[in-house]
């Protein structure tokens, strides 16, 4: 298992420097989408209305630092 770095980017960005424990790029996927659900269901959403599209990226360092793995972009017009 390996730590990951689950960064949020909805108009404004959040760098996550706690990460999570996971093992394995289908876990990864798996937590990038609960993510970005969480992230819809939580707050405002108008910035996603704009055509900017949020985005889920996900890094073996804190901080958005060191190797992406996977990106997660969902815009709406």
């Amino acid at each position: 298992m390996a730590m990951h770095y689950f960064h949020l980017s909805n108009g404004h960005t959040t760098l996550d420097n706690v990460g999570t424990d996971l093992s394995g790029l289908i876990s990864i996927r798996q937590e990038a989408v609960r993510a970005l659900r969480e992230f819809l269901n939580v707050g405002p959403t108008d910035s996603l209305w704009t055509g900017e599209p949020w985005k889920v990226w996900v890094t073996d360092q804190p901080s958005a630092h060191g190797q992406t793995i996977l990106t997660l972009e969902v815009s709406a017009r």
